[in-house]
């Protein structure tokens, strides 16, 4: 009777044992898919971001003269609704393909729009001077952008709060005032929690995060960035990749963003 009580709890103790040694293995297993998963979108080998971001509608590209020589004809057959280019940044630097960019995208049905990269270090008046002088009328096209991201060292060491809300108010005024429309704002997660959170609600915001879809915090958002290595035809540059963005609503809706047409 003993011996066989004693084989008994043999038995049972083995089971127990291959079942946790079972579990580890399958918790192990688990965690190195989950890694994987994590390494593949860090390293943007896979973009999480394409199902969310297709189920809109309206889509668009951002560019500047990393892309080269640009096919607007092509970029536009390829289902895209709209484009941001790259104009001015901070208060001397022209991109050096605004020009040809600017007219040949024109003369497609594309919804078209220029941006300006926000300068930390330069004053809000010379720069908007510079955007306004660069591009010119606005009629019949979007709202101009500011991008304000961080830049160099700027995110190891951010610049003072209060001074950038500051500048970044009064060329967004500045601008508001030239072209009649409330300018949008690009930006990324960081630089939105520091500098945009609270202070610029009524303009409208464009949130770049290619990793995840937009988080709650910024659920106002109305052009979603959501990948910065997409590939398309269409253009010749140092750049292979082009961004992607989504519009969140109705191209109709996108078109009420444009200047006034009527505007001299």
């Amino acid at each position: 009777m003993t011996d066989a009580v004693t084989e008994q709890e043999h038995h049972l103790r083995g089971f127990h044992m291959t079942e946790k040694h079972g579990w580890k293995t399958y918790r192990l297993a688990v965690f190195a898919v989950f890694l994987m998963i994590v390494i593949l979108i860090l390293t943007k080998r896979w973009n999480v971001n394409t199902f969310p971001a297709g189920t809109y509608s309206v889509q668009g590209v951002d560019v500047s003269h990393y892309q080269g020589q640009i096919d607007w004809k092509a970029l536009e057959a390829q289902g895209i609704d709209f484009a941001f280019i790259k104009a001015t940044e901070g208060s001397g630097y022209v991109d050096e393909c605004f020009s040809g960019n600017w007219e040949e995208a024109g003369q497609t049905g594309l919804l078209v729009g220029a941006y300006h990269f926000f300068s930390f270090d330069s004053d809000a008046g010379t720069q908007a001077d510079l955007f306004i002088r660069t591009v010119g009328d606005l009629s019949g096209k979007l709202m101009p952008v500011v991008d304000v991201e961080y830049y160099g060292d700027k995110r190891k060491s951010p610049p003072d709060r209060e001074k950038v809300t500051g500048e970044l108010k009064e060329l967004l005024e500045r601008l508001e005032a030239e072209y009649g429309v409330k300018p949008a704002i690009y930006t990324t997660h960081s630089v939105y929690g520091r500098y945009i959170k609270g202070n610029f609600t009524e303009y409208p915001l464009w949130i770049r995060n290619v990793y995840t879809p937009p988080g709650p915090y910024t659920s106002d958002w109305t052009f979603w960035q959501y990948t910065d290595t997409a590939v398309l035809e269409g253009y010749e540059g140092t750049e292979k990749y082009i961004d992607r963005n989504v519009f969140r609503g109705t191209r109709e809706e996108l078109e009420e963003l444009l200047v006034n047409p009527s505007k001299s």
